[in-house]
């Protein structure tokens, strides 16, 4: 795409988002016949760059969800605009990561706290490597540094670029083992000539997971979300693989999830604490009470310590 073709397709998306953002209802035909292209490309913006958002499809006719209407500001427009046009040079940038981020800028309006992205803007370069080397199958060198440690890594195959939580991670086969890596410990990266043979497996391991936690050992945990927080719960996934089980009449909500690790649940629940509690197993929820107790303590708490 060049550059010039580019801009004309942001364009026409960030003009589609302040029509959406307005609460217009638009037609794909009145739109084909304004911007000047067909009816498919104006469906192909709407079904596939604009997957994430929440329209409501009537007739024929797509509008926002009217929770949204109005909360995006020119520089959201612009944003998102830009990064659904770029969508498709970018695995990476996929529907659920841009629902998230989407749904984190309008959760802010509404005092929840969302994440902060991860810029790697510097390092795009760096970022566009992977991608060709994930696309390529094309094996991969690179330093790796973790706390005080710095290993060299050769003859990685790279497999996927991952968002988790704002910060980015890149899933790749170290000799049998699928390991996840932070982008922003990775220095000295660089591609190889060397193709390797993609395993159907593995991408299939990556599409089920929920994270960046990759273990054959996985836990079952069922927790107790609170009436008050309940609709953050059912409008997205907040936890790994998350799975309502059950909404009581009084409004609270019966969850299950999967997970590989302890550290993909334990900070999700400390953040919502009071409104979440781990049910089965109930030995979790007893360590997650003594982690609290023992952090109070080792702050002078319990003593009135400041």
């Amino acid at each position: 795409m060049t550059s010039e073709n580019h801009e004309t397709l942001v364009y026409r998306l960030s003009q589609i988002l302040v029509k959406l953002n307005q609460g217009q209802k638009l037609v794909p035909k009145e739109l084909a016949e304004e911007f000047g292209v067909n009816i498919r490309t104006i469906q192909r913006d709407l079904n596939l760059r604009f997957a994430y958002l929440p329209l409501e499809k009537n007739g024929g006719s797509y509008q926002m969800d009217v929770r949204f209407l109005g909360q995006l500001s020119t520089k959201d427009i612009s944003r998102f605009a830009g990064l659904a046009g770029v969508k498709g040079l970018f695995p990476s940038l996929s529907d659920d990561f841009l629902s998230e981020l989407f749904d984190t800028r309008i959760e802010k309006n509404l005092h929840v706290q969302g994440h902060d992205y991860e810029d790697v803007s510097e390092r795009s370069t760096d970022f566009t490597l992977l991608e060709k080397a994930i696309r390529h199958r094309k094996r991969i060198r690179f330093t790796y540094r973790k706390a005080d440690v710095v290993k060299q890594y050769e003859n990685v195959c790279p497999y996927k670029l991952i968002n988790s939580k704002g910060i980015w991670y890149l899933a790749a086969v170290d000799g049998n083992t699928l390991k996840s890596y932070s982008f922003a410990k990775i220095s000295e990266l660089g591609s190889t000539t060397r193709e390797f043979l993609w395993d159907s497996e593995i991408e299939q391991q990556l599409l089920d997971e929920d994270g960046i936690w990759f273990s054959a050992a996985k836990q079952t945990l069922k927790l107790s979300v609170s009436k008050e927080v309940a609709i953050y719960f059912k409008r997205r996934k907040l936890i790994p693989l998350q799975k309502i089980e059950k909404e009581h009449s009084d409004g609270r909500l019966i969850v299950s999830t999967t997970i590989a690790h302890l550290n993909q649940i334990f900070p999700i629940i400390r953040y919502w604490i009071p409104y979440i509690r781990i049910l089965e197993p109930l030995a979790l929820q007893t360590k997650l009470e003594l982690e609290l107790s023992d952090y109070l303590k080792n702050r002078g708490f319990d003593s009135g310590e400041s």
